[in-house]
């Protein structure tokens, strides 16, 4: 799950990724050259992590999860080049 909040030429955005049964969670994305960050767990078990980002452009992302890639699901799907799937998260 994705919120966003935008304001003027920055949007804070707060991924939150369903993975309870899993003991890590780390978000990589276009925005910082791919660098795994380590997701926060809540008490209900999900994952997330609020990251600042400037709003007009796109992003690539996805959830390595336990060694697995994933994707958000409420976002399109774009193929890479490795013939694999990131979600698209444009702001």
């Amino acid at each position: 799950m994705i919120k966003i909040t935008k304001r003027g030429s920055k949007a804070w955005v707060t991924f939150t990724a369903p993975y309870p049964e899993n003991e890590e969670v780390l978000l990589k994305g276009s925005w910082n050259g791919w660098e795994a960050e380590p997701m926060k767990r809540k008490k209900s078990g999900e994952f997330y992590l609020m990251k600042i980002l400037p709003t007009g452009e796109r992003y690539e992302f996805g959830y390595l999860v336990d060694g697995e890639w994933r994707t958000e699901e409420e976002l399109p799907g774009i193929q890479t080049p490795f013939g694999s799937q990131n979600s698209l998260l444009e702001l």
